[in-house]
């Protein structure tokens, strides 16, 4: 049982009216009712502080929607229930978009509206994950101590459990594969499937095999044949990593399988029919690549359903000491070593330092610190120093191993160092002469496609806004 809240409840339908009031009774809940939209902004413009809004989505006069819009206007932090008798998807978003907090369909059982209700008034067990590591699967964990991504962890939630694809945005290294996951476990798929395809790491040439699969004889080596990652995925949930790298002719046949979920392997006419939960997630500029035909414009609105943007490091560093805190429990038992201090000044240091390769930054700082045991060589890694162009930058993680050679090995150490950085600086010329095109820098590296996008994730090497650092985390 939820403990004992006052709500305002807003239906037009007397039957139902009576049937929700007494199921909140029941809980010793205090209840006002509203029939109409008009009559529940009064109520509340009159002072009402009600801990909860059960909202008809339809109702004659104003509607759910306009009223949620009114009520979060005169109370914004008001947590709204949205109560539909249609699973509408559309609506749901309009509503999630609004700020609703939850929904339910109608007719619903007392336990659903108890689980919702508990949610929604800060029972112990939703509030478990606030400010603390929210553990989903080995090694992967979510932590929502700021205000922004205590609202991401919110919607996440919301989101989960309507069926629609989700595109999630940040930078490189934000934890877009980490909210995929949350959103995965939190849906009613959580038991079936969660599957991730990197679409800028596989070859153009075999991504689609990759996501559809082949037939014996579709090409040469294809002996057998295979099925693909949307057939393997089949009810669960499929994250589609850099969607931006895709090739435009396969985004044509990702929006046919988006819009009836069918799909042909290669080599094969039959048609296949899966039920698959799309996610997709990038860090390009979404404006520029569709001017440059880099992505569909019709693929991106069906993707678009509803969005979530995680903010960089840098704006939600209430998080940073319980990610170091984490990462270094965790990273101290992998490695058979004993946690080293967070001291005040290394703590500064942290808390200064802007981690342009965000989480994936902070994670590989705390793997050398580990290995170079000085708190103060640490430290001074994310020191900032003028450049020669008058403006300022942290010290390239190479360098700061270069300066504790001694610590980490001696001569063998530092020469490693030294051509680790300057692969580095090679890799980071080659991306910015080619505008970040991967392939072309490959080519002017003479390298690999793929041993390219290894080394760029080796050296944490990440596109900003606008210019290109080289970040210490891989």
């Amino acid at each position: 049982m939820s403990e004992a809240a006052n709500i305002l409840l807003v239906d037009d339908e007397p039957g139902m009216l009576r049937y929700i009031r007494t199921l909140l009774e029941v809980d010793d809940h205090k209840v006002q009712t509203a029939t109409t939209g008009e009559e529940a902004v009064q109520h509340v413009q009159k002072g009402m502080q009600p801990d909860l809004v059960l909202l008809d989505l339809l109702m004659p006069g104003i509607d759910g929607l306009q009223t949620l819009e009114q009520l979060r206007h005169i109370k914004p932090g008001l947590k709204v229930v949205m109560l539909s008798c249609v699973n509408d998807t559309r609506k749901v978003v309009q509503a999630m978009r609004l700020g609703a907090t939850d929904y339910l369909t109608k007719p619903f059982q007392k336990a659903e509206l108890d689980g919702v209700i508990a949610q929604c008034i800060g029972s112990a067990k939703t509030d478990s994950y606030a400010g603390e590591v929210e553990e989903l699967c080995d090694d992967v964990f979510f932590v929502a101590a700021s205000p922004a991504m205590k609202k991401i962890r919110s919607q996440a939630a919301l989101v989960a459990n309507v069926d629609i694809p989700v595109l999630l945005l940040g930078e490189s290294g934000t934890g877009k594969e980490v909210l995929a996951r949350l959103i995965h476990k939190l849906s009613p798929r959580a038991h079936r499937t969660f599957l991730k395809v990197n679409c800028a790491a596989v070859p153009a040439d075999l991504l689609e095999s990759e996501l559809f699969g082949y037939e014996a004889g579709a090409f040469t080596g294809a002996n057998h044949p295979k099925p693909g990652k949307f057939e393997l995925c089949n009810k669960g949930t499929i994250l589609l990593d850099e969607i931006g790298e895709m090739p435009p002719l396969l985004q044509a046949k990702l929006l046919h399988v988006l819009q009836d979920q069918t799909f042909s392997r290669l080599g094969s006419r039959n048609v296949i029919k899966v039920d698959v939960r799309i996610l997709a997630a990038t860090n390009i500029n979404i404006p520029e690549a569709i001017a440059n035909k880099r992505l569909r414009e019709d693929l991106y609105y069906r993707l678009n359903a509803f969005t979530l943007s995680l903010p960089p490091l840098r704006d939600r560093k209430e998080e940073i000491p319980i990610l170091l805190k984490h990462f270094m429990s965790r990273m101290s038992e992998s490695y058979a070593r004993s946690p080293l201090p967070l001291g005040p000044q290394l703590m500064e240091a942290c808390l200064r330092h802007s981690w342009p390769g965000n989480l994936r930054e902070l994670s590989n700082f705390i793997k050398r610190y580990l290995v170079l045991g000085d708190e103060s060589l640490a430290a001074s890694e994310l020191q900032p120093r003028p450049d020669s162009g008058g403006g300022r930058h942290f010290e390239p993680a190479g360098q700061a191993a270069v300066a504790g050679a001694d610590a980490a090995g001696g001569l063998k150490s530092l020469g490693r160092s030294a051509k680790d950085e300057a692969e580095a600086e090679a890799i980071a010329r080659a991306l910015e002469e080619t505008n970040w095109n991967r392939k072309q820098a490959a080519a002017l590296l003479q390298i690999s496609y793929k041993a390219l996008l290894y080394k760029i994730r080796q050296y944490g090497i990440a596109q900003t806004r606008s210019t290109h650092r080289l970040s210490a985390g891989a």
